[in-house]
């Protein structure tokens, strides 16, 4: 692209800008949750303002679709809108979803986690960064080119903004086969991650895997009194914490045979700057061996995301018959998720304290990804970062995983998936306090912009 295109693509962003930002906290207002403890009335409001805003962008051939769960219930609505290709143009498909995960603690939030409030430069609430600014980049990005391009805009675009990936997306596979012919696409645009730090844009070159489920210990048919039976008795809730602690070794790698490991990251994460990221307390050591970044994209990573037993304030003196952990196992490139479940359900097997019974049982689970970085939409999408934020993009990966990625190279196996994002370290998506940095904001719909028109150049 000339300079002067891109100069006029960036003064169309930043003449649209306020009203995107107005919309995206009008959307940040709408508690949409898939979760069924919440009401579903919200995701499907969610869903229809969405449907809105995309016919007002202009793609009139929009519509609210869903698919049947594996359960046989009906899945989240999700928004897909098609504005055909031109003759001899290709298609981009561009996700993002419009759930968003419940607020939590009520007492940990500054602000209403359902009111958008700007601060600092920042926008304040539940899914202003995670993800319903990934759906804004997109739509503010085709305003943008539709704009500045008019009739020469020829590339054929499709939107899908689904409704309940922070609910594990569990409809995602049957929506993709039901809709292949009207999502199909040449170049898949995830707009579902992060950058590198503030004023840094990076493209998601890879993704941990994901393998997730709980496991039970239990000791007696019922729980009973502490003092007239503890001591030739241990609780649950002690071998539950001693099988959970055969999960690392001494220097907090996982210590569960037959899983992949990596040490191939192509940058390094600084410890002070990693510390600061994740809140780390002074004093705390690190876990685990290699680079941060290896330990962080490469290399799996064994949590324990909660526990049942009885509250402190609410327990009384008996010793507790069961106890439950949830666990999420993060899982290297190239390790399948099925391998990695069966290996871990060996080790708690082997490792089960006192002869407890173990009920083990998996409900979660996707593979890892890596980009092709030598495509012609990987390059164009570098050039589009690096031009918007006058910087070169960091290559990156992410700890974290987004299951549905397989899904969508197994379905649409010709086309190139491109993972970006408009996340930082201080957005604290899934947290309280998340919120969204709109200096990085408006440069990523920039980015996208030049993406969009670039594509026409590079695959034409």
């Amino acid at each position: 692209m000339a300079d002067p295109e891109i100069a006029a693509m960036r003064a169309a962003v930043a003449k649209g800008f306020p009203q995107t930002v107005a919309e995206l906290a009008e959307l940040v207002a709408i508690p949409g949750i898939a979760w069924p403890a919440f009401p579903a009335g919200e995701l499907e409001r969610s869903a229809e303002a969405v449907l809105q805003l995309v016919r007002a962008a202009g793609i009139e051939d929009a519509e609210i679709l869903r698919a049947p769960r594996p359960d046989g219930s009906a899945g989240g609505p999700a928004v897909v809108a098609r504005r055909p290709a031109a003759e001899g143009q290709r298609t981009v498909l561009l996700y993002a979803h419009h759930d968003v995960q419940p607020p939590g603690e009520a007492s940990l939030w500054e602000t209403e986690p359902f009111a958008a409030i700007q601060r600092d430069g920042r926008l304040y609430g539940r899914g202003s960064a995670d993800d319903k600014a990934g759906l804004f980049v997109h739509l503010a990005a085709f305003r943008a080119v539709s704009e500045v391009l008019g009739e020469q805009f020829g590339l054929g675009v499709t939107l899908f903004i689904e409704g309940e990936e922070e609910f594990g997306s569990p409809s995602f596979r049957a929506f993709l086969e039901a809709h292949r012919e009207r999502l199909a696409a040449d170049v898949i645009v995830v707009a579902d991650s992060s950058n590198w730090t503030l004023g840094q844009p990076a493209l998601t070159t890879s993704l941990r895997g994901l393998a997730a489920g709980t496991f039970e210990v239990a000791v007696l048919e019922h729980s009973v009194h502490s003092g007239v039976f503890g001591g030739p008795v241990l609780d649950a809730p002690t071998l539950l914490a001693r099988l959970i602690a055969t999960l690392h070794d001494d220097d907090g790698s996982v210590a569960v045979e037959g899983l992949l490991s990596h040490e191939d990251a192509k940058v390094d994460y600084p410890e002070g700057q990693f510390r600061r990221d994740a809140s780390v307390l002074d004093g705390v050591r690190l876990a685990g061996t290699g680079s941060l970044a290896s330990r962080l994209w490469l290399k799996p990573a064994l949590s324990i995301t909660g526990i049942d037993v009885p509250a402190v304030d609410v327990a009384s003196n008996t010793i507790q018959a069961r106890a439950r952990a949830k666990f999420s196992l993060r899982l290297a490139p190239g390790q399948d998720p099925d391998a990695a479940l069966d290996a871990l359900g060996r080790h708690l097997e082997a490792n089960v304290p006192f002869g407890a019974r173990l009920t083990y049982k998996p409900t979660e689970k996707g593979s890892a990804y890596r980009a092709d970085m030598d495509s012609a939409a990987a390059r164009t999408v570098l050039w589009a970062l690096g031009e918007s934020w006058g910087t070169a993009p960091v290559h990156t990966g992410t700890g974290g995983s987004i299951p549905f990625i397989a899904d969508l190279k197994e379905v649409f196996p010709e086309a190139e998936v491109l993972i970006t994002g408009v996340e930082d370290p201080d957005s604290r998506a899934h947290g309280a306090n998340e919120s969204l940095h709109l200096g990085d904001f408006e440069k990523c719909i920039v980015a996208e912009a030049l993406l969009l028109a670039g594509l026409q150049v590079a695959m034409p």
